[in-house]
């Protein structure tokens, strides 16, 4: 997870120091005062696109009371989530996982029975995951390619194993433990910065309220909401 923040950090200097030296050229090679200042205007616009990244999860879902609420809220703000399926849930629920691919929202795996999957046979553990792959897969189309290991216990060289990326989070809302709105909020602001993946559950009214005060927070402080897929990738 650091490595990944770091690398964020070290896009965005890098962004910055190309623009100074492009500014510096053309200052250099003695280009009209009006053409400068249009790249100058340009580059600082090009620096200020670079927004602090945070990525919103769910897990346990699909919900059938709360989800409905949760993907509203989302639509109207316009912003992509990473919700994390549990196998078991889906049977049921195949219109909300449509929605959500419909949306552009992030479908990835949470095993099928929320199973600490370092506590089982491997060959357990390898069909409680590809198992609900296939129940994603029979709704989508598509095969999922990242999971979200129940409780981040992820067993040695399991990606390999079942040809999935792991996700975990930096972020813990401890939604499910607290169920109050006013915690949640404590321990988001507390700690999210450019690159977290704030872990929370669309099983819970609390969760749905604390995500959209989430949501509508971060929005204000000039945050920009992505998917974990674009985070893990940059």
């Amino acid at each position: 997870m650091d490595f990944k923040m770091g690398k964020n950090r070290i896009k965005k200097i890098r962004t910055i120091a190309a623009a100074l030296t492009w500014s510096l050229f053309l200052a250099a090679v003695g280009v009209g005062a009006g053409a400068f200042n249009r790249e100058k205007r340009q580059i600082i616009q090009v620096i200020q696109i670079e927004k602090p990244k945070v990525a919103l999860t769910f897990d346990d879902g699909p919900n059938k009371k709360y989800t409905p609420a949760l993907l509203n809220e989302l639509g109207k703000r316009g912003i992509h989530a990473s919700f994390f399926l549990m196998g078991k849930n889906i049977p049921g629920n195949e219109k909300l996982v449509q929605q959500m691919q419909k949306e552009g929202h992030l479908l990835g795996n949470h095993t099928y029975n929320h199973v600490e999957l370092d506590k089982i046979p491997v060959a357990q553990a390898r069909t409680e995951v590809e198992r609900t792959s296939n129940e994603i897969y029979k709704i989508t189309g598509v095969y999922p390619q990242y999971v979200r290991p129940p409780f981040g216990a992820w067993p040695k060289n399991f990606d390999l194993l079942v040809t999935m990326f792991p996700v975990l989070w930096d972020v813990d809302t401890l939604d499910w433990k607290s169920k109050n709105v006013d915690c949640i909020m404590r321990l988001v602001r507390s700690q999210v910065k450019d690159g977290s993946i704030i872990l929370m559950h669309d099983g819970y009214q609390t969760s749905v309220d604390a995500a959209v005060q989430i949501m509508d927070e971060l929005l204000e402080r000039g945050y920009e909401f992505v998917t974990v897929d674009q985070l893990l990738i940059m």
